[in-house]
């Protein structure tokens, strides 16, 4: 195998930029080595043996700066188990550049908060959601003056673009308070400098951030979090981030897509139960540069909580705050019945009871 690297090199933002490549050969031996632990979760694999093979070898998926997907990184030699020979890794923007992806067939499949896959699907982008995968990355930082959602009103907020994650998020936070997010919110953006980076120096009064960032910002003891969403309610009781795919791969290729989702699912439980391991896959691989903020952040996020959700109310839940807002024009259930497919989750949660 090629010794490839891949890396950011689009990003406008130098500090992604320095930490973009990535020494793949290093990567897949790191991959193979948390994938051999595997069998310490007892799966049962008798049904994933049944399955027929997958109708297409390969399968290419995003690679974004964040580091909560991380079981998409993991995924790697588990879909290589799952008879995926050419597993490629497409270096995107995060959140509506993934759906774009998605949408273009630029990649066949990714992890992708629940909020910028509804939007397209609004739009009748060929985008279908499988499952959900975690709980709870992002939170939000405010100087000491804010305390609470309410207190947004009338401040400055950072996002890196109107339409990115974060703004999406931050949208259906303010609509479920009662704000009016283009009234009551002073937007600022700036493509070139991180909300992070305004935030730090006081040009911002809020920031909603996803790891590493929130892990530093901690550490560091720069804001305070007015809300984390993996343990603030209503945030915490539904998936932040979602298993989404090309409509046509999932069509075309039905075998491939369940072996896709049991790759990711098993991924998600290594994490969790691996956490030492993956937060060095994601160091070696250059995804992220600190190994303390990656082990936190694999301490932190609820990846086995896969189980326990409902995907469908996190879809009907997110539908109903960015229709209030004006953002989407499709009710909760015309979403649900065009943009997903649980099929395959609903399979795989028999199959995988460990």
């Amino acid at each position: 195998m090629a010794n490839e690297k891949l890396g950011f090199d689009h990003v406008a933002d130098p500090e992604i930029r320095r930490f973009g490549t990535w020494d793949r050969r290093a990567f897949v031996k790191g991959a193979a080595a948390l994938a051999s632990s595997a069998a310490l979760l007892r799966y049962d694999w008798t049904a994933a043996r049944a399955d027929p093979p997958p109708e297409t070898t390969r399968v290419r998926l995003s690679k974004i700066p964040g580091i909560c997907i991380a079981p998409q990184y993991v995924a790697e030699e588990l879909l290589h188990a799952e008879g995926f020979t050419d597993v490629e890794y497409v270096t995107t923007e995060a959140g509506a550049g993934q759906s774009r992806a998605l949408a273009s067939g630029e990649i066949d499949a990714t992890i992708n908060y629940a909020a910028p896959l509804i939007i397209p699907l609004d739009a009748g982008q060929p985008i279908v959601v499988l499952a959900g995968i975690h709980v709870g990355c992002f939170e939000l930082f405010g100087h000491q003056s804010i305390r609470a959602l309410h207190d947004l009103k009338g401040r400055s907020v950072g996002v890196q673009a109107i339409g990115s994650s974060p703004h999406v998020f931050l949208v259906a936070m303010a609509r479920y308070v009662g704000l009016d997010p283009d009234r009551d919110i002073n937007w600022v953006t700036d493509p070139l400098v991180r909300p992070k980076v305004l935030f730090e120096q006081g040009k911002i009064d809020a920031f909603l951030g996803f790891p590493p960032e929130p892990q530093e910002l901690r550490s560091r003891h720069i804001g305070r979090v007015v809300i984390d969403s993996s343990v603030d309610r209503p945030w915490s009781q539904y998936f932040c981030c979602m298993i989404a795919a090309n409509r046509d791969f999932v069509h075309r290729n039905p075998v491939a897509t369940k072996r896709l989702v049991r790759a990711m699912l098993k991924a998600s439980d290594l994490c969790a139960a691996q956490p030492v391991r993956t937060a060095r896959l994601l160091v070696d691989g250059g995804f992220t540069p600190n190994y303390d903020y990656a082990l936190q952040t694999m301490k932190e996020i609820s990846y086995r909580r896969w189980r326990d959700y409902n995907p469908e109310d996190t879809i009907r839940f997110y539908a109903l705050r960015l229709q209030e807002a004006g953002m989407i024009k499709s009710n909760p259930q015309k979403i649900i019945a065009q943009g997903t497919d649980w099929r395959f989750l609903n399979e795989l949660k028999k199959e995988l009871k460990a």
